[in-house]
C-alpha cells in the first residue's frame, strides 16, 4: 500500500513546480524545447500597414505677361528708364512669389528682353493652360503729377468685336478650350462663344477688383478710378480670365522712383498672390494623381532574449 503522506507531499512538490513554472511565463514543452542557456529564435514583428499618401491639388497656372520687350522699349521714364526692363523685373519678382508658395507654377510670355507679339502673348498663355493671365505694365501720362496703379479688363465692345472674329475663324477646333465648333452652324458658333466669353469677363471684373483691394492694402497708391475697361489685345482670349496692371506711371518721378525698388516690386508681388489666393478659393483645383506609394520597410527581427 502507497504511503499517503508521500503521495500527498510529492502532489505538493508537483503543484508548486508548475506554479513557480507559470509565473516566470515558462511551459514545460516550451522549456523542453529551448533548454536553458540556447537564444530563442529570433521572432518578426508586423510590417506597419503605411497610409496613402492624401492627393494634393495641382499648382494653379499663372501666366505672367511683361509688356513690351526687344525693340520695343515701352514708356521711356522721366529718367530714362524703359518700360520693358521694369515690367520684366516686376514680373519675374511675381513669378518668384507665387512658385514659392507651391500653389502656383508662374509662366512668363517672355525671359528675356525679346519681342513677343501680342497675339502671340495669349497663344502662350492658353498652350500653357493658364488659369489666370497678368499682363504688367507702366504707364505715362503727358501730365507729370498723374501717378498711381490701375488694373484693365476687357471692355464690352472690344468683346463683342473679338467674339465675332473668333466665330469667323476658319480653324474652330481650338477657340474655346474643350470645345470643338467644327460642323457646328454659325449661329451656334456665335453664342457659345459669346457665353464663353462673358464668363470669362466676368471672372476678369472679380479677380480685377480683388487684385486693387489687395494692391491698396499693401500700401500701393492707385487712381482714382482704378478699374478701366480697354479693348487690349492680350486680354481677348475666350476662355481665360485676363487683367492687365499698370503698376504706375514712369512719367511721374515718385511713381518712376518706387518701380525700381526691389522693396515696391515685392509689395505689387505680394498683392498679386493674396488676390490670386482669392480668386482660386473658390473654384477648387482638380486633384494631382497621388504620389507612388513606397513600399514598406523590411520589418526588423526582434533581439533575442538573453537566458
Amino acid at each position: 500500500m502507497s504511503n499517503p503522506t508521500g503521495l500527498f507531499r510529492r502532489r505538493a512538490a508537483w503543484l508548486m513546480t508548475t506554479a513557480l513554472i507559470g509565473a516566470l511565463g515558462l511551459s514545460a514543452a516550451g522549456e523542453a524545447a529551448n533548454p536553458v542557456g540556447k537564444p530563442r529564435r529570433p521572432t518578426r514583428r508586423a510590417a506597419p500597414v503605411r497610409k496613402a499618401a492624401p492627393a494634393r491639388p495641382k499648382p494653379r497656372i499663372v501666366v505672367i505677361d511683361p509688356g513690351h520687350g526687344g525693340p520695343d522699349p515701352g514708356t521711356i521714364g522721366l529718367s530714362g528708364h524703359y518700360e520693358k526692363f521694369v515690367a520684366i523685373s516686376a514680373a519675374r519678382e511675381m513669378a518668384r512669389q507665387l512658385t514659392a508658395t507651391g500653389r502656383y507654377k508662374a509662366v512668363l510670355t517672355r525671359g528675356g528682353d525679346s519681342y513677343v507679339a501680342l497675339r502671340d502673348r495669349v497663344a502662350r498663355a492658353r498652350s500653357a493652360k493658364a488659369e489666370l493671365f497678368v499682363s504688367v505694365h507702366a504707364d505715362a501720362h503727358p501730365d507729370h503729377m498723374t501717378r498711381g496703379a490701375s488694373v484693365y479688363t476687357l471692355s464690352e465692345a472690344a468683346s463683342d468685336r473679338e467674339a465675332a472674329a473668333l466665330a469667323a475663324k476658319e480653324n474652330k477646333a481650338d477657340i474655346v478650350s474643350g470645345v470643338d465648333f467644327r460642323g457646328k452652324a454659325p449661329e451656334v458658333t456665335s453664342i457659345l462663344i459669346d457665353l464663353s466669353q462673358r464668363e470669362t469677363i466676368n471672372q476678369s471684373r472679380t479677380f480685377a477688383g480683388m487684385l486693387l483691394e489687395s494692391l491698396g492694402k499693401k500700401g500701393v497708391g492707385l487712381l482714382a478710378r482704378s478699374h478701366r475697361y480697354a479693348g487690349f489685345a492680350v486680354l481677348t482670349a475666350p476662355d481665360t480670365p485676363a487683367v492687365l496692371l499698370e503698376m504706375g506711371y514712369l512719367s511721374n518721378r515718385y511713381d518712376e522712383r518706387l518701380l525700381l525698388q526691389r522693396s515696391h516690386q515685392q509689395r505689387l508681388a505680394s498683392a498679386l498672390v493674396e488676390a490670386a489666393d482669392r480668386f482660386f478659393a473658390s473654384r477648387p483645383a482638380t486633384p494631382a494623381s497621388p504620389p507612388p506609394s513606397r513600399p514598406a520597410s523590411p520589418a526588423t527581427p526582434a533581439a533575442p532574449k538573453k537566458a
